[in-house]
């Protein structure tokens, strides 16, 4: 089975050829460059928050549909976030270049939590990165649409991950690589709150803290459930959150994690703070609040999909959830 990606259209009669092909699972990329193209998300996705909702809204119907074709993914823990990466892509926060997915000047964000990849993947194919086309193939044998991001199968997935506890050191490890480097970009990184129980992400947590990594946001998915039950019940002295990395001299900030006006201006806020990463504890649902989820009172569907029936229901809920953009 091969996947072509398309020509990417190019500016100031700059070559580059870009040809995907799809040889084992794996995507095996030749770029060819003559002259630096100069693009960000800043230039390109400047949105009102109303246009955000929309692309939240969409983003959020897609998750649903992809993972019930699929019949195995993790819709609840992909919607929880979908507002967080709606911000993140689309209002201006990060700067990017979906054709240049390897520009070395990019924001890079690290999806710690790996089995949120629906949320991710619906995502990236709406900046830009690849064709919305490959969406239904997730988890299909042979698709770079894999259970977990694979950075070697799509662009614009900056790590692989789905071993809990690992994008915070990856995350960092990057951050601290721009300052080596002398660049300025930033990394922003995702976590579950259940998977704060990993001792790596307070190791990360204490070096970061060590060495005044100002260029490095992580945003804890605060969204209450883990895959046996509540994160309060299962592992009690990690909550509330923001005492705990007050403690490490992070800056940390609490938000409405689906208020998008909210999430936007803190996001551009953590852009201000000097000598210290910074941690947004952003309060979600699992499942975004959608009833077929809600029912579900031990783990709102962790890591279960929704039959045909409830996918119809979530769809319609969501709408009406949106109904005021019409």
């Amino acid at each position: 089975m091969t996947f072509c990606a398309p020509l990417y259209r190019l500016k100031e009669s700059v070559s580059y050829l870009c040809r995907t092909r799809l040889t084992n699972g794996w995507f095996h990329r030749t770029d060819i460059r003559k002259e630096k193209i100069v693009q960000t998300s800043a230039d390109l996705n400047q949105r009102t928050i109303k246009d955000l909702r929309r692309i939240s809204h969409k983003l959020s119907k897609q998750i649903i549909e992809i993972t019930t074709r699929a019949g195995s993914g993790h819709p609840s823990s992909s919607l929880s976030m979908i507002d967080i990466l709606t911000a993140l892509y689309f209002s201006g926060v990060m700067h990017y270049d979906p054709h240049r997915p390897q520009w070395l000047e990019r924001d890079r964000f690290i999806l710690s939590k790996g089995h949120g990849a629906p949320g991710l993947y619906v995502t990236l194919a709406e900046a830009g990165y690849f064709d919305a086309d490959l969406l239904p193939t997730l988890r299909q044998t042979g698709s770079p649409v894999e259970g977990h991001p694979n950075m070697r199968a799509l662009p614009g997935v900056e790590a692989s991950t789905g071993s809990l506890g690992q994008g915070l050191s990856i995350g960092l490890g990057h951050a601290l690589a721009a300052r080596l480097d002398g660049q300025t970009y930033r990394v922003y990184v995702i976590i579950g709150d259940g998977e704060a129980d990993e001792g790596q992400i307070w190791e990360a947590t204490m070096a970061a803290a060590k060495y005044k990594v100002d260029n490095l946001t992580l945003i804890v998915d605060n969204n209450h459930y883990q895959q046996t039950g509540a994160v309060e019940d299962i592992m009690p002295v990690l909550t509330p959150f923001m005492e705990k990395w007050r403690a490490f001299d992070w800056y940390t900030h609490e938000i409405d994690g689906h208020d998008m006006q909210k999430i936007v201006s803190s996001l551009e806020m953590m852009k201000s703070v000097s000598g210290q990463p910074q941690v947004i504890v952003a309060h979600t649902k699992k499942g975004k609040g959608l009833s077929p989820f809600e029912a579900d009172e031990t783990s709102h569907k962790h890591g279960k999909t929704l039959t045909k029936e409830e996918a119809q229901v979530a769809l319609s809920e969501l709408d009406d959830m949106y109904a005021d953009l019409d």
